[in-house]
């Protein structure tokens, strides 16, 4: 597969966030001790234009997402070390950690339509 040289800002800032999340599942799960983060899923990664911030979307089997949030902010300066020494670009973007509920609100939705068509279906 050749590789891409040459290519837009955005996709330098995509291949930056993939990695950045790929970084960080395997950081997350090795690195850090704090008892409040347990399994933690990385959704996404979003960076800024200038790469200077990168916004975290994680999903957890927690029962305390705040508190994962909490503490996976906690460690992000610990997590931006250990990026630096893995990435090879210029800036290394500050962490900020955001529980994802996406998948929550589909599941909420999904109970809401299947009662919705209970109802409809007695009637």
């Amino acid at each position: 597969m050749a590789s891409k040289r040459g290519g837009s800002a955005g996709d330098r800032g995509t291949r930056i966030a993939d990695q950045i999340q790929r970084d960080l599942s395997e950081m997350i799960m090795r690195e850090v001790k704090d008892p409040r983060v347990g399994l933690v899923t990385i959704q996404s990664v979003s960076v800024s234009p200038d790469y200077a911030h990168a916004k975290v979307y994680f999903t957890t089997l927690s029962d305390d997402p705040v508190g994962t949030a909490e503490a996976l902010n906690d460690a992000a300066g610990y997590l931006h070390n250990l990026l630096f020494k893995r990435l090879r670009i210029h800036t290394v973007p500050t962490l900020h950690f955001f529980h994802d509920r996406t998948i929550e609100r589909a599941v909420e939705m999904s109970q809401l339509i299947d009662r919705a068509n209970a109802t409809r279906a007695k009637d």
